[in-house]
């Protein structure tokens, strides 16, 4: 699984021109699910997620994380991050796990952030044509991937 994580002033998902979800301060979360993603996966990056110290403290330095500044989180999904684009300039989204594999560990994975931060989780709809606004914060952008814990 890979995370896109940006720290935002604001962030909402825009479905057919009706507004599906908005947050407020805190973490845009970008998801993608690979073919050999399972359990294991979900909870490396959910609890790396929820513990991730990138907002700043008193002093400016960025040593809390989104529980400690009661921050929101919106989750969405988004296959494109498995893209490889290894070969040619036509990225290959082999590697993205179907649908039957992928939705399922989406939906836990925002369940468990909610879990984690004792707050609810707001999401995007899983398959749909979205339009994600937001306001960066910082910018600050972060990239997880449960494969290569870097």
């Amino acid at each position: 699984m890979r995370l896109f994580v940006q720290r935002v002033k604001e962030a909402s998902v825009t479905i057919g021109g009706t507004l599906h979800s908005r947050i407020g301060g805190g973490l845009l979360v970008l998801v993608g699910v690979g073919n050999d993603d399972d359990g294991e996966d979900l909870e490396y990056l959910a609890g790396k997620l929820v513990r991730l110290r990138i907002f700043d403290d008193e002093n400016g330095v960025m040593n809390l994380d989104v529980m400690q500044t009661g921050g929101e989180v919106l989750v969405v999904s988004q296959f494109t991050l498995m893209a490889s684009t290894r070969k040619g300039n036509r990225p290959s989204y082999i590697k993205a796990a179907p649908e039957a594999v992928s939705r399922p560990l989406y939906e836990r994975f925002a369940a468990r952030v909610g879990e984690l931060t004792g707050r609810p989780v707001a999401t995007g709809e899983f398959g749909a044509d979205m339009q994600v606004a937001l306001i960066n914060d910082g910018p600050v952008t972060i990239w997880i991937d449960s494969k290569n814990k870097e």
